[in-house]
């Protein structure tokens, strides 16, 4: 089970990565982010836009703002989010930041609570800590995609271990 401390934690990883990512991705010229190299999503910029909206789609659940999750939800996870580089730079830092300051205000009560959510059409209700550890978890494996099209692009976005996190960050 998850425990605020760690929420804390894997919120300052998961913004670090993104932003090692970004600044690994800048290298880059905009056709090369969006240029088709056989991930999941397609492109580096593809991909990363739908852990935007995948994060978008899970702070809404977890705040119990089942209207934002649904309006989120009905969107394209990676064509009706932002194409430009600098606004989605701005988008992914201030969502960053957003889930930062909100796991800082969790307690272990927010986190031993359930969540009901919609799977499609069907309700489903599921611990909180447990759609918080799955939000940060699934980023994690598609900005592993991110880092080896990026290493195939010869671009270094450094290290991804967690017991390198700045403490700063």
């Amino acid at each position: 089970m998850m425990n605020a401390n760690l929420a804390r934690t894997m919120a300052r990883y998961d913004r670090w990565q993104n932003q090692s990512l970004i600044e690994a991705a800048d290298k880059l010229t905009n056709e090369g982010r969006w240029e088709k190299r056989g991930a999941f999503f397609g492109s580096i910029a593809e991909t990363l836009n739908h852990i935007l909206w995948d994060h978008h789609v899970w702070l809404a659940r977890q705040r119990g703002d089942s209207a934002s999750a649904s309006e989120i939800g009905s969107r394209h996870p990676y064509t009706d989010v932002p194409r430009d580089w600098n606004e989605y730079k701005q988008a992914r830092a201030a969502l960053d930041d957003e889930i930062r300051n909100w796991c800082d205000t969790l307690t272990e009560s927010d986190l031993s609570r359930e969540v009901e959510w919609m799977r499609g059409s069907d309700p489903v209700r599921t611990a909180f800590w447990f759609n918080l550890f799955h939000m940060f978890n699934h980023a994690t494996h598609h900005r592993g995609q991110v880092h080896a099209m990026l290493t195939s692009a010869g671009i270094d976005p450094g290290s991804t271990d967690l017991p390198m996190l700045p403490e700063d960050v």
